[in-house]
């Protein structure tokens, strides 16, 4: 919306010293008639209106427009009143805001040294004034008197010190340097009130790093530098320790050693030469005599493999051994078994036939009968194809008082042989057969 037209705008007026615009024109009024009217001005002046002056026409447009010119008017008339309404300081407020900004500053610093913070696996001894304080404190944040009291953190936990270029005289009169002797150690936490009491907060320079230089020293001084630098070196830390254990239990109960760590001593450039000629010839002596026993091993194991062959061979032979004389007694148990049976058998063969002829001896008892007798010799003549004739023949047959008893047994003979085991001699001298 454009800006009113100049006839609109009242003038300028000045009112206690200040140049200020009129926000509000005064209202157009009809010019009929003669009349003057007194006209209050925006700063306060009273101004006569005329009739002669010539009043503007209202805009065209309306009351719509000139509500619009008002507001607008208005909105310039409120940016400039604030624009003047500027708040002046007093007298006095810049000194007061510096005071207070001193003192915010000295809280923040009191504040910022009353806090402080222990880590963990340390305690806090504090002091004031330089006297050490019988409280301590363990990890985490705490407050103190500001710019009075002061603390140090005593770590209570494992640490390392080291101690570095520690001289040693040999009883020989070669001085030496260890590069670096490293003492392993803690701090028990109900001993650290009195150890920092007695010796500080800095303890271990007096309990350790001088104790060291001191028996490092005495070690040395009654010891060559052959025993020192090699036949002795791996006791070197370990004696270190007891000796520095022993003496801290009575000077500083509560403070452990845990181990002591020595490194290899410097020595003179032309001793160090000669102590590595002397390991150079000591290694190839040493390669020698391991070469000698490569082959000394190498012979016992031939040996060893050679008597182990003869173990096993004697040991073979000595089972084959066992084996054939099981075999042979076995064979000698399986003779003598089946001779027992043979003999057996045969026992009881001969104890059969003994029988069965004792049986037969009774049975042609009970047959020979006289009778049987002579009809057995009727039959036998019967049966011979050739009949002799002469003086001998009828007593083979008439003789019969003096022959009896042997005819019978040859007859007994034949038929026994009838049987089975053939005819006998009297048999076949009685049938006379070609």
């Amino acid at each position: 919306m454009g800006e009113p037209p100049a006839e609109w705008l009242p003038g300028h007026e000045v009112h206690a010293g200040r140049d200020r615009a009129s926000c509000f024109p005064a209202r157009p009024r009809s010019t009929a008639g003669p009349r003057s009217r007194a006209v209050r001005g925006g700063a306060g002046g009273i101004r006569t209106l005329n009739p002669e002056d010539s009043v503007p026409p209202p805009p065209p447009g309306g009351a719509r427009r000139r509500r619009a010119l008002v507001t607008s008017q208005l909105r310039r008339c409120g940016k400039a009143g604030a624009a003047q309404r500027r708040v002046v300081p007093r007298p006095g407020m810049a000194q007061l805001g510096a005071i207070a900004a001193l003192v915010l500053s000295f809280l923040a610093a009191a504040f910022l040294s009353a806090i402080h913070k222990i880590e963990e696996g340390h305690i806090g001894v504090y002091y004031r004034g330089g006297a050490l304080l019988t409280s301590t404190s363990g990890p985490g944040f705490h407050l103190m008197l500001p710019f009075i009291t002061s603390y140090k953190s005593v770590q209570t936990t494992l640490q390392t010190d080291e101690v570095k270029n520690v001289p040693c005289g040999t009883s020989g009169g070669v001085m030496i340097y260890f590069d670096r002797i490293e003492v392993v150690n803690f701090l028990i936490q109900s001993a650290v009130y009195d150890i920092v009491k007695n010796y500080t907060a800095d303890y271990d320079k007096a309990l350790i790093f001088n104790k060291i230089h001191h028996e490092l020293n005495q070690f040395c001084s009654v010891h060559t530098l052959q025993e020192v630098y090699i036949e002795l070196f791996d006791q070197i830390d370990e004696n270190l320790k007891l000796a520095l254990q022993q003496d801290l239990t009575t000077m500083a109960p509560g403070l452990i050693i845990q181990a002591v760590r020595v490194t290899k001593p410097n020595i003179p450039e032309t001793i160090r030469r000669n102590y590595e000629l002397m390991e150079s010839e000591k290694t190839k002596l040493l390669i020698a005599a391991q070469k000698q026993k490569v082959v000394e091993k190498e012979a016992e194991t031939e040996r060893k493999k050679a008597l182990i062959e003869a173990e096993k061979i004697a040991q073979v032979a000595e089972i084959t051994y066992g084996q054939k004389v099981m075999e042979k007694e076995t064979e000698k148990r399986i003779s003598e078994i089946e001779d027992a049976a043979f003999l057996a058998r045969e026992k009881a063969r001969a104890d059969a036939e003994c029988y069965t002829a004792m049986k037969v001896a009774e049975a042609n008892k009970l047959k020979l009968t006289p009778e049987y007798l002579q009809l057995m010799k009727y039959k036998a003549i019967a049966a011979n194809s050739k009949i002799y004739f002469g003086k001998d023949i009828p007593n083979m047959f008439m003789d019969y008082a003096g022959s009896q008893s042997k005819f019978a047994e040859g007859l007994a003979e034949g038929i026994h042989e009838e049987d089975g085991a053939g005819p006998s001699e009297d048999t076949k001298l009685l049938h006379n057969t070609n």
